[in-house]
């Protein structure tokens, strides 16, 4: 199949493949279809490979017919009608002769027992039958396995040229998969570049898009660089499409770069050095730590180890948390990277207080809805500017909840929006009335007053220093505490 190929990756696993049909063909001849668990059992060679090994088989399985073979040949040779064969502990196998035909008894028969009618004989060659069939099980093993590392050592002896075939092979069988996808999916050729661009037309998820029956995958375009649009902010509601939109780019760019077709209209996409992702609720209370502080720790590798080849993918960074804390680690978060990190990234979140982040680098997303009356239709499509509604009570409703739990969402939700709007009033009228008041005001507390507290990242510190009996601790007790402090202290100064 590989003779004509053109392609320089498949010429070159063509001449890198043997068939080996000589190996194929001992193994074919030795070595039984299905074979014991253990070498050291039997079962491993084919009847036939070995005339020893297939003798010993024979006396193993056919010994009462063997034994009557020699009986019949033992009675025509010295013409002894009553001559038989048999068997006790004392003696084993035996030529047993009535007294009526001791006269013809030949000579290479060995008396071994006188008996008031007959007398009792062996010869060597059923010694040697007797030897062969008492240990015939022990002696099938071993020469099976004997004869198995025979056949192992040949094949070792191939092992590097053997390993070269396979890796041939899984080469083309990887591009035969990606070939065979691309053309049953219409995926298109891919340009890479080197200018740090990730630009994709009409771009699809590879599995979800095959995985819908209901629906038609809605495909959507997607543009990072580094001077126009480093980080994008995309909003919108729970259930319309932002997290398989952000896995999709991280699909595609992996995709192309591995070397395969992508399913998308048309796609330029520079090589990553890698993608880093925070996607998902965890936890790991076994080692107690919460989901939150295992989307903590997975932000803070992200950060210290992403550079401005990266591509980052954040879902709703912060929502373990309080709103006023989370939405404050998701703008510092979007901060540090556009300012320090550089990397590509995408940036999901429910914050819609981060929009006004957008600036020359910070683009603002959302996913298109349409409103009719009390019913919301989520479109799947990813369009420019800020999202102002999450929609969280309408995708309660779909997940099923109590109208009686969704109609006292949609009271508290309309109070709360009220409250809201004459809370930013009032401090609106305030601020255009006494501005410059508050600014003096503001800046003579500041200078006087005393804070009322401690810094936030200090007091787990202090808890900790402040519940140590210094008395009663021995010298390594203290220094063991002094390492953990030090150690805390370092985390919390976000030093390690």
């Amino acid at each position: 199949a590989l003779a004509d190929v053109q392609a320089r990756m498949l010429q070159q696993s063509a001449g890198e493949i043997s068939t080996y049909d000589d190996d194929v063909a001992l193994l074919s001849r030795a070595i039984v279809d299905e074979p014991g668990l253990t070498i050291r059992e039997g079962g491993i060679i084919k009847d036939g490979y070995n005339a020893e090994l297939d003798e010993y088989r024979r006396i193993s399985r056919d010994s009462k017919s063997m034994l009557q073979e020699i009986e019949e040949r033992e009675k025509a040779e010295t013409g002894i009608k009553s001559l038989k064969i048999g068997y006790n502990k004392v003696f084993g196998y035996y030529i047993e002769v009535r007294n009526s035909g001791a006269d013809r008894v030949p000579d290479r028969y060995i008396r071994k027992q006188t008996l008031a009618q007959a007398e009792r004989y062996i010869t060597e060659e059923l010694k040697e039958f007797e030897t062969k069939i008492l240990g015939a099980q022990e002696k099938i093993v071993q020469i099976e396995y004997n004869l198995f590392c025979d056949v192992r050592d040949h094949i070792k002896a191939k092992l590097a040229s053997i390993q070269q075939t396979a890796h041939a092979i899984a080469r083309v069988d990887v591009l035969a998969s990606l070939a065979e996808a691309a053309v049953n999916y219409g995926y298109v050729r891919p340009r890479l570049t080197q200018d740090g661009t990730i630009d994709i037309k009409d771009g699809r998820h590879p599995l979800v898009e095959r995985i819908l029956t209901r629906d038609l995958f809605v495909p959507n375009d997607a543009h990072l660089d580094h001077s126009d649009c480093e980080i994008m902010l995309i909003t919108g509601p729970n259930m319309a499409g932002k997290s398989t939109y952000m896995r999709q780019v991280a699909l595609l760019t992996l995709m192309a770069q591995a070397g395969s077709f992508v399913p998308a209209r048309e796609a330029t996409i520079a090589p990553v050095d890698r993608i880093f992702t925070r996607i998902g609720a965890s936890d790991d209370l076994v080692s107690g730590q919460s989901t939150f502080m295992v989307e903590m720790n997975e932000v803070a590798q992200i950060l210290k180890y992403a550079t401005k080849d990266s591509l980052v993918i954040l879902d709703e960074i912060g929502r373990g948390t309080s709103t006023f804390d989370g939405m404050s680690i998701a703008r510092a978060v979007v901060e540090y990277i556009e300012k320090r990190v550089h990397a590509k990234t995408l940036f999901a979140t429910h914050y819609h207080e981060l929009t006004d982040m957008e600036d020359a680098k910070v683009k603002n997303y959302c996913v298109a809805v349409k409103e009719r009356g009390s019913d919301v239709a989520f479109l799947r499509r990813i369009i420019p500017g800020a999202a102002d509604k999450s929609y969280g009570i309408h995708v309660a409703k779909l997940a099923g909840l109590p109208k009686a739990v969704l109609k006292r969402a949609e009271q508290i939700l309309a109070e709360l929006e009220t409250e809201q709007a004459k809370l930013d009033a009032v401090e609106t009228a305030d601020v255009s009335a006494d501005a410059a008041d508050n600014k003096a005001a503001k800046a003579a507390t500041a200078k006087t007053a005393e804070p009322a507290m401690g810094s936030l990242f200090t007091s787990g510190l202090s808890d900790a220093l402040l519940g140590l009996d210094i008395m009663t601790m021995t010298p390594i007790e203290a220094l063991n505490e002094l390492y953990k402090l030090q150690e805390q202290a370092k985390q919390e100064a976000g030093l390690s």
